[in-house]
């Protein structure tokens, strides 16, 4: 995941710090060298690095840290604040126009996920309301009209293609006499990439530009890239003149340089950042949320807004009435599993949790979620109901069904145990689904390794 690398340094150094209740001139230039280091390490640009350095001491010296009862403390909510500002200060927004159709153009080299990200911003987009149409503008890459139509597709969403034509301006006109026809008051033009980038690539897309006259221009960078990320930015930024960007593969970099270099280099805010491979894995970008999860401080909002998005209230308020009736079985307990599956990898929700990023040893496998989905699938009703008949026999049957082995449904139903008293509790307590939901049993599938 981006970031690993540089989070994992950053805490180490602001938990040195918060541990300090006195910092020495040394302690301050000791602790900027290793964070100089860090982001080095992480791949920021060091003209950049050299300026958040200065920022940092600046500031430090300026409010007399040295001086201060909590000077770590002092230390580190400077070193945030500056991270904040280097990620963009606040989030930036898409600026939909007042006269539908707004016009988002993608831009950005060949590989850097142009099409799959054009399909996961129309599903977010929809999902607040809008009603988009992609439009297939990339005519030169072998079968990129077809990958558009395929997740288009996948998600329901229509794509505009014209297999006849490689006039990109001519088709995006068509594409937007279709959408006012359609009455879709967002279209997205999926531009063609190129591995460089030339004057042929260029004068394209400026053609598109001023004849379409696009609302946003969104710059598509491949954070792998590392450092070249920022020379394309910059180049598109010069030549084109982009409203914003959008990370790609976050989900496969520990560095995550990249990120906090372009809106540096660019003066143009990220808006969006695609986390993962699935076409919902894609999220508005988040500036101070993100720093706090790279300093371990946890992103809770996030996660209350993955919840709100993804839990199925009326499948929680149906599992709420059968609560009341009876005790809470292995048919219960998928349904909360595949709920929270909704939210994302385990993995990702647990760094947002505050503190979690410092736990070393909590390391959990999603696959664990599949395997437990496996074992439930190869049980009868009667097993599901009531999990105390299951015999050896019956375990050796679930085993061989569920392609696991009889000591890992062992510390499965272990597990599964516990989390039926703490139920129990809740429910003698009076606690909701809700608190159940929130409070699922994390301790235990920490521990159900295998």
């Amino acid at each position: 995941m981006a970031f690993e690398g540089l989070s994992s340094k950053l805490q180490e150094i602001t938990k040195k710090l918060r541990g300090k209740a006195r910092i020495t001139d040394s302690d301050l230039k000791e602790m900027l060298r290793e964070v100089k280091l860090a982001l080095l390490e992480a791949d920021v640009n060091y003209i950049i690095v050299k300026e958040f350095i200065n920022q940092v001491q600046e500031k430090a010296l300026g409010q007399d840290v040295l001086k201060s009862l909590t000077p770590g403390q002092q230390v580190v909510k400077i070193v945030k604040d500056e991270l904040v500002e280097l990620l963009g200060g606040t989030e930036s927004k898409i600026n939909f126009t007042p006269n539908p159709p707004t016009i988002i153009m993608l831009v950005g080299l060949q590989g850097s996920g142009k099409t799959t990200t054009a399909g996961k911003l129309a599903n977010l987009l929809r999902k607040q309301g809008k009603k988009p149409l992609l439009v297939a503008c990339d005519v030169y890459r072998p079968a990129a009209i077809k990958q558009l139509q395929v997740i288009g597709s996948q998600l329901n969403i229509p794509v505009f293609s014209n297999e006849q034509s490689k006039d990109v301006v001519h088709i995006a006109k068509q594409a937007m006499s279709t959408a006012i026809s359609k009455l879709n008051d967002v279209v997205i033009l999926d531009t063609a990439g190129r591995l460089h980038i030339d004057e042929e690539l260029m004068q394209e897309l400026k053609n598109v530009k001023s004849n379409i006259k696009p609302h946003e221009i969104l710059l598509v960078v491949d954070s792998m890239t590392g450092q070249d990320a920022v020379n394309v930015a910059k180049a598109f930024n010069e030549n084109l003149g982009i409203d914003g960007v959008v990370l790609t593969k976050l989900d496969g970099d520990t560095r995550g340089g990249a990120a906090l270099s372009v809106k540096k280099v660019t003066g143009r805010p990220i808006k969006f950042a695609a986390t993962g491979e699935k076409l919902s894995d894609i999220e508005i970008f988040h500036p101070e949320r993100m720093t706090q999860r790279i300093l371990g401080m946890g992103d809770v909002l996030s996660i209350i807004e993955k919840a709100e998005e993804s839990f199925d209230l009326e499948e929680a308020e149906k599992l709420e009435k059968q609560l009341k009736k009876k005790e809470f079985d292995l048919d219960d307990y998928l349904t909360q599993l595949r709920q929270i599956k909704k939210m994302g990898s385990f993995s990702s929700l647990l760094k947002m949790i505050p503190g979690m990023n410092q736990l070393k040893d909590v390391k959990i496998d999603d696959k664990e979620f599949v395997r437990i989905e496996a074992m439930i699938c190869s049980m009868t009703k009667a097993e599901k109901r009531n999990p105390k008949i299951l015999n050896g026999n019956r375990r050796v049957r679930i085993a061989k069904g569920s392609g696991t082995s009889v000591q890992e449904i062992n510390k499965f139903i272990k597990s599964f145990e516990m989390t039926q008293k703490m139920v129990k509790q809740m429910q003698n307590n009076k606690g909701s689904l809700k608190k159940m939901m929130n409070n699922i049993d994390t301790k235990n599938l920490k521990d159900f390794k295998f």
